[in-house]
């Protein structure tokens, strides 16, 4: 398989993962805080890595390492928080839609900060992607809930995050492998996850089946949606582009309203006619 085709099959299983994620988040915080959960969910991730990837740590040199630490920040440790904390008051299909918001932010600094070229079908496919994201967002409020829009706050902060990371894993690690740099992640992250658990009372409530559960939830999400799907991504990030490798942004809100269709939820027309706009915009920002 040829490098455009393993491109597209990573961005759709991309796609899988993460849109199942915010389902999985809202699992998760049935019997556990919202950081308890972020905190979870990297040690979970951290572990599964550390366990597969150990001896890739050799091959990140010491110049590097300063990078790695900054990546894991900014596109592991922060997000993990900032989303389980917005789903507490913001419904989780809403949070993935607004998650498409890093293409955006990505093109933007990539420009201004990071000085990456593009061409102006990028720019208008990111834009096409938002509107879509735009009517989601629209219908999905109008679909009724109880929505703390202070919160959407967060999840802004968490996409310019996400934009900053992948900005920097191009410009600064593009010759270090994916594995690499995902168990670099993590084992940067897994000691200060596990004081800030440690700090939640964790240990007074992990008897009831209910907790047990939802650990059970963020234990797929940090094995498969972080700590898996971060080494796919990295590697998408090396093969393609950072506006290409974040348009996996656009596919998620579709993953996640099929989601919440099992849990009873509607998918409106409007709603239909958003997830069609955004798949034109991921083909017209990653056509060459």
């Amino acid at each position: 398989m040829d490098t455009k085709q393993l491109k597209w099959l990573y961005l759709g299983i991309l796609s899988l993962i993460w849109g199942s994620s915010f389902i999985l988040i809202k699992k998760g915080l049935i019997g556990l805080t919202a950081i308890q959960v972020g905190s979870f969910r990297i040690i979970f991730a951290a572990l599964f890595l550390l366990i597969f990837g150990f001896n890739s740590l050799r091959k990140i040199s010491r110049r590097q390492w300063k990078y790695v630490a900054i990546t894991s920040f900014f596109g592991t440790f922060m997000p993990a928080y900032l989303f389980a904390i917005a789903e507490t008051k913001v419904n989780s299909s809403i949070v993935a839609i607004l998650n498409s918001l890093t293409p955006l932010n990505t093109l933007i600094l990539g420009i201004i900060v990071f000085g990456i070229q593009f061409q102006k079908r990028q720019v208008l496919g990111v834009f096409i992607g938002l509107v879509g994201c735009l009517l989601l967002v629209l219908s999905g409020d109008s679909a009724g809930g109880t929505q703390n829009y202070l919160y959407v706050l967060l999840v802004v902060i968490a996409t310019l995050s996400y934009a900053i990371n992948v900005n920097l894993i191009k410009k600064y690690l593009h010759d270090l492998n994916s594995i690499s740099i995902t168990t670099g992640n993590f084992a940067v992250l897994f000691l200060p996850s596990l004081i800030i658990l440690s700090t939640t009372g964790i240990s007074q409530k992990i008897h009831f089946a209910e907790t047990q559960h939802s650990i059970f939830f963020v234990m797929i999400l940090g094995v498969l949606g972080t700590g898996i799907a971060n080494i796919l991504f990295f590697k998408l990030i090396q093969m393609s582009s950072p506006v290409f490798a974040t348009s996996v942004t656009y596919l998620i809100p579709i993953v996640a309203f099929f989601w919440g269709l099992l849990d009873n939820e509607m998918l409106t027309p409007i709603q239909s006619v958003g997830a069609f706009i955004i798949l034109i915009g991921v083909y017209l920002s990653a056509k060459k």
